[in-house]
């Protein structure tokens, strides 16, 4: 069933929802002010925020002349949103904030401040609310114009931000965890971006660790192959989907007989080394493995400017220089005794700003008569006493480049040509002499599941024990939970649990990648894709095999990225193909189609009347505008429009408290109020083109082209993409 929308209630329970919706985005935690602090704001006119800012600075002046109050002294001018656009547009409480320093009623004081507010452009008046609330009506025809026409805005001064994210194991296919990944790392890039923030968006890849190792160890050790052989595997094969296949019976392999892992530690040691063919299969399987996750990463429109390999930090010695600034600052130090011995080890700080040394034990940790898990230890083993170092060592040395502290830089090489520039990739030797300027960013978001808290805490704490607590103060781990399968789409999928089993009692069907449980990711968006497209053929069967694959491909996609950014990153989510999919309720194909619906209202107003968008916003100064100001005794239309200016306001709220679920529920509310102003009596779709009336048809129509921009621009910042036709 195509969404039909819900009934004028809903609009005014969105617009009740607008009042709490701002109020959260005022509880914000001290570390999320300081972040939004770094990055200057954009002021792009489109939209909302820039006649905050004006209505907030005549605000201020306003207070500092009526009353006298010093600029220290005066409270933020908080503003949101009445219940209904009868009462006004904006909305403030500064009265009430204000009554016990003037010793007044807020009433009285919201009085005093709509008295002598004066003019303002953009406001039409200022009236007190007689519960002291000071409200706004802004001038509707003027604000509609302005942001139908403003120009695109430039890029704010501010430093680079850094985001990493997606960081699959070069040793195997893509699964579904990895797609959330993904999602949030790519949203994030996008409303950094929309802010104007310039972002480096890196992809690190892990061609050295224990992952790859055993893939290289099912190749020499449960297949006997050589090099040579292993490239023709990956000319004639999926290869990524052969990897998977076989890093599971390595697994297995594993457990039969726990002395073959000394197998994994030697070729390990080989990898690391160089210069052997355990190494050529492990770079070989890695650069094959890569390319793959990027043609599955392609799909869900998500990119990268640099893919850093891992090797690379140790033939160039990052890690060398960053371990003898950790041992000069003791940091870290060697272990001569215990379980531990031969290691090297950092302390770890449950308090963060502790003094460097201050938590380094004064009585070794002895394997004998301590029972604790590695994460509940107080030292974690940097180098191990074979010499190989872990990966917190190699993150370290990467988190040090990446704020520009490690003093040392990799050469670069191009890894894909791509029609809009080559993707570049870090390289040990042999790189080019013109390339992009990488690291040294103001910011470095690193977009791992919360699993990797722990170390993600050791970054900053050996960043605070070198001297450089303000590269802590810029180092977030943008964390997110795990991805789950619902117990209807494991069934389809084929991953359904026992039904007497413990697992088919739970919520949610857990899979495991290791174990060769997993769910690829090109397997579920293929699904996705064929199942739209069978949607798209029975609803549309004039359109040809061409178009209804690529509009298939785009609902698909529209699925999975919505599906994956809608739930708080701090939930597991269950995967459930049905409702990923759904035209009806929150999901990314209804507010594509919501879309969609705009595109085709103006394309038939414009066929009608025979103006293109420009001569009908240059044509609207001389229109009156009775419909906009709701001469008729309805808000509707603009209720809609001022609704869909919000969304810098919305994605202030996300980059301040980095949760996606917010830009998602804000494009999901605008689409379900578009969807109910379409189909309101008496503005249904038919009184929008048939309309009798110039005037009302054409603000009608203004609005619909507003409301279609600010919905777009949403799904952009999602990733997700519009169809002309559903």
């Amino acid at each position: 069933m195509w969404p039909e929308g819900p009934t004028k209630r809903s609009i005014a329970r969105h617009e009740v929802a607008a009042i709490s919706f701002s109020a959260a985005a005022r509880e914000l935690d001290s570390r999320s002010r300081a972040l939004n602090s770094h990055f200057t704001r954009r002021i792009d006119r489109s939209m909302i925020l820039p006649l905050h800012q004006r209505l907030r600075t005549h605000i201020t002046q306003l207070l500092h002349t009526l009353y006298a109050l010093d600029a220290d002294a005066l409270p933020a001018v908080s503003l949101d949103y009445p219940p209904n656009r009868e009462l006004g547009d904006l909305g403030t409480p500064l009265a009430f904030e204000l009554a016990r320093r003037l010793r007044k009623a807020p009433r009285v004081i919201a009085q005093e401040i709509a008295s002598a507010f004066g003019s303002l452009p953009g406001v039409r008046r200022v009236a007190a609310a007689p519960n002291g609330y000071l409200n706004v009506h802004l001038e509707r025809p003027p604000f509609l114009l302005e942001r139908l026409a403003a120009a695109a805005p430039g890029p704010a001064p501010a430093g680079k931000a850094i985001v990493e994210h997606t960081a699959i194991n070069p040793n195997k296919a893509a699964h579904i965890g990895h797609l959330r990944n993904a999602a949030l790392g790519d949203t994030l890039v996008r409303v950094l971006r929309f802010r104007g923030v310039p972002v480096e968006v890196q992809n690190y890849i892990d061609d050295t660790g224990v992952q790859v190792a055993d893939v290289v160890v099912g190749f020499r050790e449960l297949e006997g192959k050589r090099l040579a052989a292993i490239r023709q595997i990956a000319e004639t094969t999926r290869f990524d989907y052969y990897c998977w296949d076989l890093y599971a019976r390595v697994t297995d392999w594993y457990g039969e007989d726990k002395e073959r892992l000394q197998v994994r530690a030697r070729t390990l040691h080989d990898i690391e080394h160089g210069g052997n063919e355990n190494a050529e299969i492990a770079a070989f399987v890695a650069d094959r493995i890569v390319r793959c996750h990027l043609q599955t990463m392609s799909r869900m429109n998500v990119d990268y400017d640099l893919l850093t390999w891992e090797g690379d930090i140790l033939r160039l010695r990052f890690w060398a220089q960053a371990f003898e600034v950790l041992k000069s600052k003791r940091a870290v130090y060697l272990r001569t005794d215990g379980r531990l011995a031969g290691c090297w080890v950092m302390p770890i700080q449950e308090d963060l700003d502790a003094a460097p040394g201050s938590d380094i034990p004064s009585e070794p940790v002895d394997a004998a008569t301590d029972d604790r898990d590695e994460g509940e230890e107080r030292e974690k083993v940097i180098v191990r006493s074979n010499g190989v170092v872990t990966y917190v060592g190699k993150d370290i040395a990467y988190q040090f480049w990446k704020l520009g502290l490690l003093g040392r830089d990799f050469n670069y090489r191009q890894f894909v040509e791509r029609p809009h520039g080559p993707l570049w990739a870090t390289s040990t030797a042999d790189g080019v002499a013109h390339h992009p300027p990488f690291g040294g960013a103001a910011y470095v978001y690193n977009v791992i599941d919360v699993r990797q808290s722990y170390l993600q805490k050791l970054l900053k704490q050996a960043l605070i024990n070198v001297g450089h607590p303000e590269g802590a103060e810029r180092s977030h781990h943008f964390s997110y939970e795990m991805v789950a399968l619902s117990h209807a789409t494991a069934r389809e999928l084929g991953h359904a649990p026992a039904p007497d089993s413990d697992d088919a009692k739970r919520p949610f069907v857990e899979v495991s990648g290791r174990k060769g449980l997993g769910v690829k990711a090109d397997d579920l968006l293929d699904m996705l894709v064929r199942k739209a497209g069978e949607e798209v053929a029975k609803r549309n069967p004039e359109l040809d095999p061409a178009d209804t694959g690529n509009t298939a491909r785009l609902i698909g996609i529209a699925a999975v990225r919505y599906f994956m950014i809608k739930f708080s990153r701090d939930k597991v989510i269950a995967f459930d193909l049905e409702e990923a999919l759904s035209f009806v309720g929150e999901s990314g194909p209804y507010i594509q189609y919501a879309v969609v619906r705009l595109n085709n209202i103006f394309q038939k107003l414009q066929q009608r009347d025979g103006l293109d968008e420009a001569a009908l916003v240059a044509s609207l100064a001389d229109v009156p505008a009775g419909e906009l100001e709701g001469d008729s005794g309805g808000h509707e239309l603009w209720a809609l429009v001022l609704d869909a200016a919000r969304l810098d306001e919305v994605v202030e709220q996300v980059v301040r408290t980095l949760e996606f679920s917010v830009i998602a529920k804000y494009a999901f509310s605008l689409a379900q109020s578009f969807n109910a102003f379409y189909n309101l009596k008496p503005v249904s779709r038919s009184s929008i083109l048939n309309e009798t009336r110039d005037d009302v048809r054409r603000w009608r129509a203004a609005g619909v082209i507003y409301v279609r921009n600010q919905l777009t621009r949403a799904l952009d910042l999602m990733g997700i993409e519009v169809p002309v036709r559903m």
